[in-house]
């Protein structure tokens, strides 16, 4: 049988690289943070995505074994995390039954979803759900670096319950001056928890609350398709320039 050549990345192309699973984790509810070793030679910005791959999983189907997720953990952390809703698809039963310690492959990392660099401008994240992903990985990493971005992040669940990173975000806050973080509820009649903070959605006049005078945010939304284009509407409705938005839709498989 004639095996086809495996095409090798050119120089500037995403590497394709194997690692292995160290450890995974509830991080919600029906959510869980996947850990793999990090390739010491492998490099990546907070916001960036990288293609999963598993390799000979238990099931499959006509979707395939390959997904895209953001990378969840910082460029500085010793680890290489991806954070997921944990649907009833072949790839993610497969994902949350395989052993620790077996392989998978990367490729990446890809993306333009990234942190500005001006440090006089402040940036505002607009996230739902699992979407917070890229801002938690840019949040760490501005942690990690001595909090020196100013980062507002306005985060939109249903119930605390469905919140990846609610406690740690919230630890960040009350150790970093230059971080805001306003999580808000949007179905608290569905909680068994009790919350104090904000209810609803994420609204302009909120936004406004927690912005200092005379602010030039660049605005960031992640979320549900439906979502983002509600927020942009809304940003844009607010007077705010196309040119200071950024978005990444996250849609379910």
């Amino acid at each position: 049988m004639k095996r086809t050549p495996i095409p090798r990345p050119r120089a500037d192309q995403p590497a394709l690289r194997t690692v292995t699973l160290q450890g995974r984790s509830p991080v919600a509810e029906r959510t869980m943070e996947f850990r793999f070793a990090k390739p010491a030679e492998m490099t990546y910005k907070a916001g960036h995505t990288m293609e999963v791959t598993l390799l000979s999983p238990p099931e499959t189907d006509e979707s395939g074994n390959t997904r895209t997720f953001t990378i969840s953990s910082a460029p500085d952390d010793d680890d290489l995390a991806i954070t997921t809703r944990v649907r009833d698809s072949a790839f993610k039963r497969s994902l949350v039954k395989m052993p620790l310690g077996s392989e998978i492959q990367i490729e990446g990392p890809y993306g333009d979803f990234l942190l500005h660099h001006n440090l006089d401008r402040p940036a505002v994240f607009l996230a739902g759900g699992i979407g917070v992903t890229p801002f938690h990985s840019m949040v760490r990493q501005n942690a990690l670096k001595g909090g020196v971005h100013r980062l507002l992040l306005f985060y939109s669940n249903r119930r605390p319950e469905d919140a990846p990173f609610l406690a740690e975000f919230r630890d960040i806050a009350r150790s970093n001056p230059n971080f805001t973080f306003v999580p808000t509820m949007s179905q608290m009649e569905r909680s068994r928890l009790p919350w104090e903070g904000d209810l609803g959605r994420i609204e302009i006049d909120l936004i406004r609350k927690h912005l200092e005078e005379g602010a030039s945010p660049v605005y960031y939304i992640a979320g549900p398709p439906g979502m983002v284009s509600d927020l942009r509407e809304m940003l844009t409705g607010a007077g705010i320039g196309e040119d200071d938005i950024r978005t990444e839709e996250f849609t379910g498989y």
